[in-house]
């Protein structure tokens, strides 16, 4: 039988007493408070971290955040002094009007299916481009290549008026054709043509080296050896590419008449009264309805669009 004095000398853990402080007089316990001391210096230097970016995102957040709750107001509310940060008496007649004074689910709906056309427009031309720029070699191929990437120093202005004469002598004005070629071959398509260019410089020749070992052809290897290991350098291409056409408001103005053909950002320049002033709370209920899938697409896939522009920089 053990006696009492048996019990005190246990150690005190194991009388479920917790274990004791770091003695600061040995090696060990002095790394174990140091280890503490530094755990808490970086928690500390990581709080200070993001307090300080969600200050510095405050100009940022700040312009949609009043987008949104403002189309919640009526007109009177939104001009109010001081200005209020959630509405007072929140209504959704702005929404009801945007829909009621135009087509605005039709032109929504042109926007969508422009954007998406373009888009895998874009993705199918600059990866047949970027691999051939990449991977075959032929005379000139470096001059043409930089003839290309001129294209990204003319502003559209610079070819609107001839493209529009072109476009209405072959009676294309007021559909969507114009604004379909002119986005797919313009200076979207050289900007992903170059982004892809430098993604595939990137890869292992090896890689298509040890494909024509097994029979395969230029447009087999590009297809089943180059366009699977692109899916980074696609991604940025195609968000770039949807956001860049989503937004896109000189072609439309310039090509489109009929209100039924107009896309968002056409749109959202028509919501006026009688006396031509602005319906501010429908325009903005109109326009937190254009921005949403812009928001939703560039919070989903930054992650890729960041990598995307990254690994097409590694070489080139």
């Amino acid at each position: 039988m053990r006696t009492d004095s048996a019990i005190e000398t246990r150690p005190a853990e194991t009388l479920g007493q917790g274990a004791s402080a770091p003695d600061p007089h040995t090696v060990a316990g002095r790394a174990a408070i140091l280890k503490k001391n530094s755990d808490r210096s970086r928690t500390g230097r990581r709080v200070l971290f993001y307090l300080a970016l969600a200050v510095m995102s405050i100009p940022f957040v700040m312009p949609t955040w009043w987008m949104i709750i403002s189309s919640l107001k009526p007109i009177s509310e939104i001009f109010a002094s001081p200005p209020t940060l959630w509405p007072a008496n929140p209504t959704f007649d702005g929404y009801v009007k945007a829909f009621e004074m135009q087509p605005f689910a039709q032109q929504y709906f042109n926007s969508l299916y422009i954007s998406v056309l373009v888009t895998a427009g874009t993705m199918l031309i600059a990866s047949l481009a970027g691999y051939a720029f990449a991977r075959i070699r032929f005379p000139g191929q470096n001059a043409l290549f930089m003839v290309v990437l001129v294209g990204l120093l003319i502003p559209s202005e610079v070819t609107i008026v001839p493209l529009f004469q072109i476009f209405n002598t072959m009676g294309l004005i007021n559909t969507h054709w114009p604004i379909l070629l002119v986005s797919t071959f313009g200076a979207p398509s050289v900007l992903a043509t170059f982004i892809m260019r430098q993604f595939f410089l990137s890869l292992p020749i090896e890689l298509e080296e040890a494909a024509r070992l097994d029979g395969l052809g230029r447009l087999q290897i590009w297809w089943r050896i180059a366009m699977p290991l692109a899916g980074s350098a696609l991604a940025a291409v195609a968000i770039f590419t949807f956001l860049h056409i989503w937004n896109l408001y000189l072609e439309p103005t310039v090509y489109l008449q009929s209100p039924e053909l107009f896309t968002l950002p056409q749109a959202l320049t028509r919501y006026t009264d009688a006396y031509g002033g602005q319906l501010w709370n429908v325009q903005l209920a109109a326009a937190t309805m254009t921005a949403l899938p812009v928001l939703v697409v560039f919070v989903l896939a930054q992650k890729q669009f960041v990598e995307g522009l990254a690994q097409s920089g590694l070489k080139g």
